[in-house]
């Protein structure tokens, strides 16, 4: 039986995370395979969290960890709903930096509405989007916010070498670009601004050459053909734009 992209993206993500570990610089404090005391405290609903026992977190099962990793993270950020490769991205930065902030980056990153929630305008945008850019962007964000913090020189390199692994296992997994989205790229660009420039320019370019002005580029052109190409221009842009509106 296959494996699920949970369950690959999992594997991905406790090779890096490790056995159990209580460094002094780390404010997560004991932490066994990326979880830590106090989320596995809040997860066994031990309040305060402090009262449950270091040993708790020691002997903590891979099996246990998978669920509060699907539950608290996975399912969180809706990773089962997005194009592989972007699933490992999230799923790894919002272990290590929250679901939210991993959320909101990769919102920004497809230029959505950045509200920590991933909802089908993200989905959507997502499915869309060139995920080997999109993992890039991400990988980018990513590291620029560690380097912001203050363990950066502590754990910094071991950080460094993480995002850049999950970035090449990301990359790898990310379907490749298709025709049809190599369209959408196009007809996107055609609907920019740029498009009534060289429009206008044509029409400029028609009204000169009808008032009798000799335009030496355009020469072979009639000023009639011209205003018709920009007009047709025009139109094309503005009926692109129509059906991109409603995809």
């Amino acid at each position: 039986m296959a494996e699920t992209r949970f369950e690959l993206c999992l594997a991905e993500i406790l090779r890096h995370e490790g056995g159990y570990a209580d460094h002094p610089a780390d404010p997560g404090g004991a932490t066994n395979m990326g979880i830590t005391h106090k989320t596995l405290a809040r997860w066994r609903e031990v309040s305060p969290w402090w009262n449950l026992p270091k040993s708790a977190v020691r002997s903590l099962t891979r099996t246990e960890a998978a669920r509060i990793y699907r539950a608290g993270y996975w399912n969180l950020c809706r990773a089962e709903n997005l194009p592989p490769g972007i699933d490992l991205a999230i799923f790894d930065y919002a272990v290590n930096s929250g679901p939210e902030r991993a959320i909101r980056t990769l919102q920004a990153v497809l230029g959505v509405v950045v509200d920590g929630l991933v909802g089908p305008l993200t989905i959507g945008a997502a499915a869309k989007a060139d995920a080997r850019a999109v993992i890039n962007a991400i990988c980018d964000r990513r590291l620029g916010f560690l380097r912001g913090l203050s363990t950066f020189a502590t754990f910094g390199n071991g950080w460094t070498s993480r995002v850049a692994s999950i970035r090449a296992v990301a990359l790898a997994a990310a379907p490749k670009s298709t025709s049809s989205q190599a369209g959408e790229t196009k007809m996107d660009i055609l609907s920019g601004y740029k498009t009534y420039i060289v429009a206008a320019m044509m029409l400029l370019a028609a009204i000169a050459q009808m008032l009798g002005i000799d335009l030496p580029a355009m020469e072979g052109n009639s000023g009639g053909g011209l205003m018709l190409e920009a007009l047709a221009i025009l139109f094309l842009r503005r009926g692109l734009k129509g059906d991109i509106g409603k995809a």
